[in-house]
């Protein structure tokens, strides 16, 4: 099987991350999409940007569309770049409080809108937008993010939460990737996508235990897989 290959945040290496340059760029090297991070501004724009505050200091819930810079998409913006160029996304959902908020229905309701609910999966870090993801749009996969220092519970009642989340993917780090991991996985029927793989021999080896997607910062070392 030949996983799927997907730029973290773009092309980060080569072009700011989370920006349509970065996307496209990822897609140009041959890659099939792109995993990328939604947050909410104070006026309820969702736009495409993995910290909370811009680099100047700004912090994003503070802010309004006219006060972006040019370089962070919108959700828009993106879905509308998908949709024309069937590129597949990884859309992480940020938040700054546990439980969630609108950001969840609406980018749902994009997708939606854009005809892309085959073409992404959801993920996030928090079980309580997952479980808001699956009640509001159940036909769009779902993975539970985690590592073994940025969890919620311990690591042994992952398999449980993917089940009470019925979600669709397990995307632990690719440090946490084993034999036995990937066959609790096919038992519970779930798929394993892993971040962030920069290294050769790490894409050969996540390659042969069968891991279905790959997230990484550099197109070349991906690509290896093929």
């Amino acid at each position: 099987m030949t996983p799927l290959l997907l730029g973290h945040r773009g092309t980060p290496r080569t072009h700011i991350e989370n920006t349509m340059r970065g996307f496209q760029a990822a897609l140009d090297a041959g890659l099939d999409g792109a995993e990328l991070d939604v947050r909410r501004l104070k006026d309820g724009t969702l736009v495409i940007h993995h910290d909370e505050h811009l680099k100047d200091g700004r912090a994003l819930p503070q802010l309004v569309a006219a006060d972006l810079p040019d370089y962070v998409p919108t959700l828009e913006q993106l879905l509308t770049w998908a949709a024309k160029t069937g590129a597949y996304l990884n859309v992480e959902i940020k938040y700054e409080k546990a439980r969630p908020d609108d950001r969840v229905s609406r980018t749902l309701d994009a997708i939606r809108m854009h005809g892309l609910t085959k073409q992404v999966i959801l993920s996030s870090f928090n079980p309580l937008i997952l479980d808001a993801a699956r009640r509001h749009a159940p036909e769009v996969k779902r993975g539970f993010l985690y590592h073994r220092s940025y969890k919620f519970g311990p690591l042994d009642l992952v398999p449980l939460m993917l089940r009470w989340l019925k979600a669709d993917a397990a995307h632990p780090h690719h440090s946490m990737i084993d034999a036995g991991l990937m066959a609790q996985a096919r038992a519970g029927g779930w798929q394993v996508n892993t971040w962030t793989v920069n290294n050769p021999a790490e894409v050969i080896r996540l390659s042969a235990l069968g891991v279905n997607a790959l997230i990484g910062d550099l197109p070349d070392v991906l690509l290896v897989s093929r």
